[in-house]
Protein backbone atom coordinates (compact mmCIF):
# COMPACT_ATOMS: atom_id res chain seq x y z
CA UNK A 1 0.00 0.00 0.00
CA UNK A 2 1.42 3.74 -1.17
CA UNK A 3 2.34 6.01 1.81
CA UNK A 4 -0.14 9.20 2.29
CA UNK A 5 1.35 12.27 1.06
CA UNK A 6 2.14 14.60 3.96
CA UNK A 7 0.56 17.64 3.96
CA UNK A 8 2.49 20.89 3.46
CA UNK A 9 1.77 23.60 6.06
CA UNK A 10 3.52 27.00 6.13
CA UNK A 11 3.53 29.42 8.36
CA UNK A 12 3.07 33.39 8.93
CA UNK A 13 3.25 34.66 11.74
CA UNK A 14 5.24 38.58 13.34
CA UNK A 15 5.83 36.98 16.60
CA UNK A 16 9.28 35.39 16.52
CA UNK A 17 8.57 33.02 19.57
CA UNK A 18 4.95 31.70 19.13
CA UNK A 19 6.26 31.25 14.87
CA UNK A 20 8.92 28.93 16.20
CA UNK A 21 6.63 27.23 18.57
CA UNK A 22 3.94 26.50 15.93
CA UNK A 23 6.68 25.61 12.99
CA UNK A 24 8.35 23.41 16.08
CA UNK A 25 4.50 21.49 17.02
CA UNK A 26 4.59 21.18 12.25
CA UNK A 27 7.77 19.77 12.21
CA UNK A 28 7.27 16.65 15.16
CA UNK A 29 4.35 15.58 13.23
CA UNK A 30 4.90 12.79 11.29
CA UNK A 31 2.61 13.05 8.65
CA UNK A 32 2.97 17.28 8.20
CA UNK A 33 5.93 18.67 6.08
CA UNK A 34 6.89 22.02 6.96
CA UNK A 35 6.79 24.84 3.99
CA UNK A 36 7.91 28.49 4.56
CA UNK A 37 7.95 30.25 7.49
CA UNK A 38 7.78 33.81 7.11
CA UNK A 39 6.71 37.23 8.87
CA UNK A 40 5.05 38.26 6.44
CA UNK A 41 2.56 38.18 3.29
CA UNK A 42 4.75 39.86 1.28
CA UNK A 43 8.23 37.38 2.45
CA UNK A 44 5.66 34.21 2.05
CA UNK A 45 4.69 35.08 -1.44
CA UNK A 46 8.46 35.41 -2.10
CA UNK A 47 8.79 31.81 -1.05
CA UNK A 48 6.54 30.70 -4.07
CA UNK A 49 5.32 27.60 -2.55
CA UNK A 50 3.67 25.48 -4.55
CA UNK A 51 -0.21 26.36 -4.43
CA UNK A 52 -2.85 23.72 -2.36
CA UNK A 53 -0.93 23.85 0.77
CA UNK A 54 -2.56 25.07 4.39
CA UNK A 55 -1.27 27.99 5.58
CA UNK A 56 -1.19 29.07 9.43
CA UNK A 57 -1.46 32.61 8.88
CA UNK A 58 -2.01 35.82 12.07
CA UNK A 59 -4.32 38.37 11.19
CA UNK A 60 -2.42 41.11 12.73
CA UNK A 61 0.71 41.03 10.56
CA UNK A 62 3.31 44.36 9.25
CA UNK A 63 1.81 44.98 5.54
CA UNK A 64 -0.60 43.44 4.02
CA UNK A 65 -2.80 42.46 6.81
CA UNK A 66 -6.39 41.22 8.48
CA UNK A 67 -8.96 39.97 5.45
CA UNK A 68 -6.56 41.76 2.78
CA UNK A 69 -4.11 38.90 4.24
CA UNK A 70 -6.19 36.20 4.11
CA UNK A 71 -7.22 36.63 0.46
CA UNK A 72 -3.93 37.38 -0.78
CA UNK A 73 -3.25 33.85 0.68
CA UNK A 74 -6.38 32.38 -0.69
CA UNK A 75 -5.56 33.89 -4.60
CA UNK A 76 -2.37 31.77 -4.29
CA UNK A 77 -4.12 28.70 -3.76
CA UNK A 78 -4.01 28.06 -0.50
CA UNK A 79 -6.20 26.66 2.17
CA UNK A 80 -5.82 29.55 5.34
CA UNK A 81 -5.65 28.75 8.88
CA UNK A 82 -6.09 31.42 11.21
CA UNK A 83 -4.27 31.56 14.34
CA UNK A 84 -4.86 34.99 16.33
CA UNK A 85 -4.71 36.65 19.51
CA UNK A 86 -7.66 38.33 18.05
CA UNK A 87 -10.49 36.59 17.93
CA UNK A 88 -13.49 38.73 18.55
CA UNK A 89 -16.85 38.73 16.30
CA UNK A 90 -15.61 41.01 13.25
CA UNK A 91 -12.14 39.65 13.24
CA UNK A 92 -13.76 35.67 12.62
CA UNK A 93 -16.51 36.92 10.21
CA UNK A 94 -13.79 38.77 8.07
CA UNK A 95 -11.15 36.22 7.90
CA UNK A 96 -13.72 33.09 7.16
CA UNK A 97 -15.47 36.03 4.16
CA UNK A 98 -12.22 36.56 3.24
CA UNK A 99 -11.83 32.99 2.44
CA UNK A 100 -9.65 31.45 5.80
CA UNK A 101 -10.91 28.10 6.28
CA UNK A 102 -10.18 27.73 9.93
CA UNK A 103 -9.97 30.10 12.95
CA UNK A 104 -8.04 29.40 16.24
CA UNK A 105 -7.42 31.98 19.05
CA UNK A 106 -3.88 31.61 19.96
CA UNK A 107 -5.29 29.83 23.19
CA UNK A 108 -5.23 26.93 21.12
CA UNK A 109 -2.46 24.08 21.76
CA UNK A 110 -0.55 22.31 19.32
CA UNK A 111 -2.83 19.40 19.55
CA UNK A 112 -5.80 21.44 17.97
CA UNK A 113 -3.75 23.44 15.73
CA UNK A 114 -2.42 20.10 14.17
CA UNK A 115 -6.20 19.02 14.47
CA UNK A 116 -7.57 22.00 12.57
CA UNK A 117 -4.90 21.90 9.92
CA UNK A 118 -5.83 18.00 9.04
CA UNK A 119 -9.34 18.98 8.80
CA UNK A 120 -8.76 21.77 6.74
CA UNK A 121 -6.48 19.65 4.36
CA UNK A 122 -8.94 17.09 3.78
CA UNK A 123 -11.42 19.68 2.54
CA UNK A 124 -13.41 20.35 5.82
CA UNK A 125 -13.40 23.65 8.13
CA UNK A 126 -12.57 23.63 11.34
CA UNK A 127 -13.81 26.71 13.92
CA UNK A 128 -12.78 26.34 17.64
CA UNK A 129 -16.00 25.81 19.32
CA UNK A 130 -15.13 28.85 21.72
CA UNK A 131 -15.39 30.91 18.79
CA UNK A 132 -18.17 29.17 16.56
CA UNK A 133 -21.36 30.95 18.42
CA UNK A 134 -19.68 33.96 15.96
CA UNK A 135 -20.16 32.26 12.80
CA UNK A 136 -23.67 30.95 13.89
CA UNK A 137 -25.24 34.03 15.33
CA UNK A 138 -24.47 35.65 12.06
CA UNK A 139 -26.72 35.33 8.25
CA UNK A 140 -22.92 34.13 7.16
CA UNK A 141 -23.66 31.12 9.54
CA UNK A 142 -23.62 27.33 9.23
CA UNK A 143 -23.39 27.57 5.52
CA UNK A 144 -19.34 28.89 6.34
CA UNK A 145 -19.21 26.27 9.01
CA UNK A 146 -19.90 23.06 7.62
CA UNK A 147 -18.37 21.16 4.49
CA UNK A 148 -20.04 20.21 1.40
CA UNK A 149 -20.75 16.64 2.82
CA UNK A 150 -21.43 18.10 5.85
CA UNK A 151 -24.49 20.11 4.60
CA UNK A 152 -25.19 17.61 2.59
CA UNK A 153 -25.83 15.13 5.91
CA UNK A 154 -27.87 17.92 7.62
CA UNK A 155 -29.98 18.29 4.32
CA UNK A 156 -30.77 14.77 4.38
CA UNK A 157 -31.69 14.54 8.34
CA UNK A 158 -33.49 17.31 7.79
CA UNK A 159 -35.87 15.16 5.55
CA UNK A 160 -35.97 12.55 7.89
CA UNK A 161 -33.59 10.22 6.58
CA UNK A 162 -32.38 7.67 8.47
CA UNK A 163 -28.19 6.69 8.89
CA UNK A 164 -28.81 3.89 6.84
CA UNK A 165 -30.28 5.71 4.24
CA UNK A 166 -28.15 8.79 4.29
CA UNK A 167 -25.24 6.04 4.02
CA UNK A 168 -27.13 4.81 0.90
CA UNK A 169 -27.69 8.06 -0.68
CA UNK A 170 -24.37 9.39 -0.19
CA UNK A 171 -22.34 5.89 -1.35
CA UNK A 172 -20.79 5.70 2.27
CA UNK A 173 -20.77 4.10 4.98
CA UNK A 174 -23.17 4.16 8.22
CA UNK A 175 -19.73 4.88 10.37
CA UNK A 176 -18.80 7.81 7.63
CA UNK A 177 -22.58 9.22 8.39
CA UNK A 178 -22.61 9.26 12.19
CA UNK A 179 -18.68 10.85 12.10
CA UNK A 180 -20.04 13.45 9.80
CA UNK A 181 -22.89 13.96 11.96
CA UNK A 182 -20.73 14.27 15.45
CA UNK A 183 -18.84 16.86 13.63
CA UNK A 184 -22.09 18.93 12.45
CA UNK A 185 -23.27 18.48 16.39
CA UNK A 186 -19.59 19.76 17.75
CA UNK A 187 -19.22 22.84 15.26
CA UNK A 188 -23.42 23.71 16.05
CA UNK A 189 -23.86 22.62 19.66
CA UNK A 190 -27.38 21.45 18.55
CA UNK A 191 -27.22 17.83 19.88
CA UNK A 192 -30.29 16.20 18.92
CA UNK A 193 -31.84 15.22 15.62
CA UNK A 194 -35.25 17.67 16.21
CA UNK A 195 -32.73 20.46 16.66
CA UNK A 196 -30.22 19.63 13.63
CA UNK A 197 -33.48 19.82 11.28
CA UNK A 198 -34.57 23.19 12.61
CA UNK A 199 -31.28 24.13 12.25
CA UNK A 200 -31.22 23.28 8.65
CA UNK A 201 -34.52 24.81 8.02
CA UNK A 202 -33.71 27.67 9.58
CA UNK A 203 -30.61 28.12 7.61
CA UNK A 204 -31.90 27.40 3.51
CA UNK A 205 -30.08 24.25 3.96
CA UNK A 206 -31.81 21.59 1.66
Amino acid sequence: MSEQPRIRVSVVEDHPLYRSAVARVLTEAPDIELGAVADSVPRFAAAREPAGSVVVLDLKLRGVTDAAAVQKVVTMGHKVLIVSAHAGQDEVLGAISAGARGYLSKDADGAEILRAVREIAAGNTYVSPALASFLLNSTRGVKSLLSDRERQVLSLVAAGERDTDIAEAMSISVRTVRSYLERIRDKTGRRRRPELTRLAIEEGIS
